[in-house]
């Protein structure tokens, strides 16, 4: 189709260098640029906002239930240094 189309004069000067730059004629330039504004624009109007569901825990925040069995280890660790020291690793 053709048609009359009047571009601000700093967007017609990026189409003309971007059509410079990729060697390609300056209609297929602007055809190209609409064509991925308004795919753009449709999949963004398509996306839902992303939206958290709390739910109620009975773990503190930041606690991992999936996670439990290393807290477990870090504490019998640190109650295992407690009781023997940090110097038994100069017996080996």
């Amino acid at each position: 189709m053709r048609t009359t189309l009047t571009l601000d004069d700093d967007l017609a000067r990026v189409l003309k260098q971007r059509a410079r730059l990729l060697d390609q004629p300056f209609k297929q330039v602007v055809n190209d640029t609409l064509r991925r504004g308004l795919l753009q624009a449709s999949s963004n109007a398509a996306r839902q906002p992303f939206r958290v569901r709390p739910i109620s825990s009975p773990y503190a925040p930041g606690i991992d239930p999936l996670r439990l069995t290393d807290i477990a280890n870090d504490l019998d660790n640190e109650r295992f240094l407690e009781l023997h020291g940090e110097d038994t690793d100069k017996d080996s």
